[in-house]
Order: structure tokens, then C-alpha cells, then sequence
């Protein structure tokens, strides 16, 4: 197996180098390859990290100095099934774009790019820490049919492959093929989701500590709404990690 990886990663980089050339495909002008995700250095730095202050339940960064513990107005407001929620970056610029790409332009090229993010930021912190596994947020067996693939599963890939902590990408399963989250608003995202999910099978979660993986968090409602169905199954903790945070 390891054989035939070393053979095919390059066969592939040659594949995509043939529709691709090695310039950043988000700015056009400087040097970038497969290894970059095709994001050029000065584009890269342009990517914020998210750093404290940030809200102790979902991770939405704030401005300024913050020396306590806080809360923020939209998680003081909701029920929440997660403990806590983090993500690696804030979804603005070109991590924005690339998660665009990758989800609806099939830009599998930029791959590489999201899941070092993630996993750049995520995998210290889980390594430290005792998780028995990764779930990543499922989507519509319809939609990810069109898509062809499931980018919250191959995030929680990367990160699994990082971290040790095994992959359970079938735990979850999405009943409902709802509207886009994007176009609404905080109380319209959460009826939204409402039942939207179950678990694939009956399974006893006592006593599991679970990570829930997505692409974006905004306002948690999806993930809130999977984290509810874990804590049904008896599952003792969840907490979430997103590639990207919106704002």
C-alpha cells in the first residue's frame, strides 16, 4: 500500500500540474504548487488565525484585550449540546474563497491548503487531550452525490491520520435535505436543522468523548443540532473544531 502511494502521489501532482500550472490560482501572479494547496506565500499571510479573546463556548473572536473567560451574546441566548466549540481560522479573504472552491467548484486541488490549517491548529490540542473519536457533520446522501464528497469527512480525515483519534464518518447521517444555511438568519438556521439528523444505527455512546468536524461554524446551529443527537445516544462530551470560523 505504501508502495503504491509513493507511485500515485506523484502521477497525481503530474495530472494536476497539467491543468494547474505552479502559480497561487487565488492571486495569479506568484509561485504555488500541489504541496501549497496552489496558495502563494503572500496569500498565506493573509490568513487570521483565530487567537484569544474568544468566546469560551464557540470560539467567536473578539477585538481588543480581554483578560477573563466570556461568553458571547449568541451563546448565552441558545441551548447548547457542545461543551465547546474552536475553530483554526477565520473564514474571510482567501480561506473564504478556497472553502467556496473546494465545496462547489470540485477544486479538490485545494485540499492540501484547508486541511494543513486545520490540522496546523487543531491536532496539538486534541493530541493532548483524551477523544474517542472524530464525526464529522454528514451531508444529504443527494448532495453529496452532486458533490461527490463530503468536505467536513475529509477534513476529520487529515486531522485523524494527525492526531491517532479514529474516524467514525458513518455515526451520523443527515434525513432531511435542507436549504443552504447561508441565506439565513441565526433563528431561521436553527429550524432549519431541526431533526435534520439521526444516528445511523443504535449504538450506546457512555461515557465516548466525541469532536464533531465541519468546514464552517457561524452561528452552531448545525453542529448544535448534531451534537444534540450524540448527547441523546449518551455520549458524555462533544466538542467541535472547524477549519474556519465565520464572522
Amino acid at each position: 500500500m505504501n508502495a503504491l502511494r509513493s507511485w500515485f502521489h506523484p502521477v497525481w501532482e503530474g495530472l494536476l500540474g497539467l491543468v494547474y500550472p505552479n502559480n497561487c490560482q487565488f492571486c495569479l501572479r506568484a509561485e504555488a504548487g500541489l504541496q501549497e494547496g496552489y496558495v502563494c506565500a503572500e496569500c498565506w499571510s493573509g490568513v487570521r488565525f483565530v487567537r484569544p479573546p474568544f468566546c469560551d463556548r464557540c470560539g467567536l473572536p473578539f477585538e481588543g484585550n480581554l483578560s477573563t473567560d466570556f461568553v458571547c451574546f449568541n451563546c448565552s441566548d441558545m441551548e447548547l449540546y457542545f461543551s465547546q466549540a474552536r475553530s483554526a481560522v477565520v473564514s474571510k479573504g482567501v480561506v473564504r474563497e478556497a472553502i467556496h472552491c473546494f465545496k462547489y467548484d470540485h477544486a479538490v486541488w485545494v485540499e492540501p491548503f484547508l486541511t494543513k490549517l486545520l490540522v496546523q491548529e487543531a491536532a496539538p490540542i486534541l493530541r493532548r487531550q483524551k477523544w474517542d473519536a472524530l464525526v464529522p457533520v454528514p451531508l444529504h446522501s443527494s448532495r453529496e452525490r452532486e458533490r461527490e464528497f463530503n468536505q467536513a469527512e475529509r477534513l476529520a480525515k487529515a486531522l485523524s491520520q494527525a492526531t491517532g483519534i479514529p474516524l467514525k464518518s458513518k455515526l451520523l447521517c443527515r434525513t432531511q435535505e435542507t436549504e443552504t444555511q447561508t441565506r439565513l438568519a441565526r433563528e431561521e438556521r436553527a429550524r432549519n436543522v431541526r431533526g435534520a439528523f439521526r444516528l445511523n444505527q443504535l449504538v450506546d455512546l457512555s461515557s465516548q468523548r466525541l469532536v464533531l468536524i465541519d468546514d464552517v461554524l457561524t452561528t452552531g446551529a448545525t453542529t448544535n443540532a448534531c451534537a444534540r443527537e450524540l448527547r441523546a445516544a449518551g455520549a458524555q462530551e462533544v466538542v467541535v473544531w472547524t477549519l474556519a470560523r465565520g464572522v
